[in-house]
């Protein structure tokens, strides 16, 4: 792996019996770069970020991230080497608050054990000293994304635009250095995607975290992305700067039907 590439796919293939959802698939992304890849439905989006945070083992190729191996290592050890996620169908506890959704995203920074949390009623206790630690964290992701109002709130009670917002602070608070986001746009109204383009941007200022991000809308794609990788069929199409790519007549074809 090249010393200046922060992370890189090579060579990735994986199939699922007769079907090659990657085919020897090869790109790297900078540290601090907004990454998309686009493709149609079927083209092995997520089959990608599924072999990348190991819930698929890749069947060829490898993954590399800050000049590691990480092909294969288990989902925890993805996510404690500093690699988050979000997913299309949102994964929140329904019967937690928003609050509670957002600290479990701390649970990697935790170091007190289950005793000294039991005695955390002691302000000067360690466990104590902890929580504020993490609770300031999670404060900041609230203000940062708008979530004031739904703080105290179950995520069962939320609408669906504002899960899917809680489910990006709870990525943030496990303070990722890449973070994959696997359409975030989808299901939301014109006004939240609106507000999502501010959210991301300031996600990259605020906390300089690498984006590696799925999304069906090119509108959005366009308007955040610093280089796009266009695939159909678990192979690439083409690479480049966003209206390079969005107007190649092969990314026409497949994705926009032209």
């Amino acid at each position: 792996m090249p010393e200046n590439d922060f992370f890189r796919v090579e060579g990735l293939t994986k199939r699922f019996g007769g079907l090659t959802a990657l085919d020897k698939l090869t790109f790297s992304v900078e540290k601090g770069m907004l990454f998309s890849i686009i493709g149609p439905n079927g083209a092995g989006k997520s089959t990608l970020f599924n072999c990348i945070n190991s819930l698929y083992r890749p069947d060829e190729g490898k993954v590399w991230f800050r000049g590691k191996e990480i092909t294969g290592l288990n989902p925890h050890r993805i996510a404690a080497a500093g690699i988050g996620r979000t997913f299309q169908n949102i994964e929140l506890f329904a019967n937690m608050t928003t609050m509670e959704n957002l600290m479990l995203g701390r649970h990697l920074h935790m170091k007190t054990g289950l005793f000294g949390a039991a005695m955390m009623f002691h302000r000067r206790s360690r466990a104590a000293r902890e929580e504020m630690v993490h609770r300031e964290r999670v404060e900041r992701i609230i203000d940062l994304l708008e979530l004031q109002a739904s703080r105290d709130k179950f995520v069962s009670q939320l609408p669906y635009g504002t899960r899917k917002v809680v489910e990006l602070g709870r990525a943030l608070a496990a303070e990722p250095e890449l973070l994959l986001l696997d359409e975030p746009a989808a299901g939301l109204n014109n006004e939240e995607k609106e507000d999502l383009i501010f959210w991301i941007q300031d996600i990259r200022r605020e906390f300089g975290i690498t984006i590696l991000m799925i999304e069906h809308n090119m509108q959005l794609v366009q308007d955040v992305s610093d280089r796009i990788l266009a695939i159909n069929f678990g192979k690439m199409i083409t690479e480049g700067e966003p209206d390079e790519v969005v107007n190649h007549p092969e990314v026409m074809k497949a994705y926009l039907g032209g």
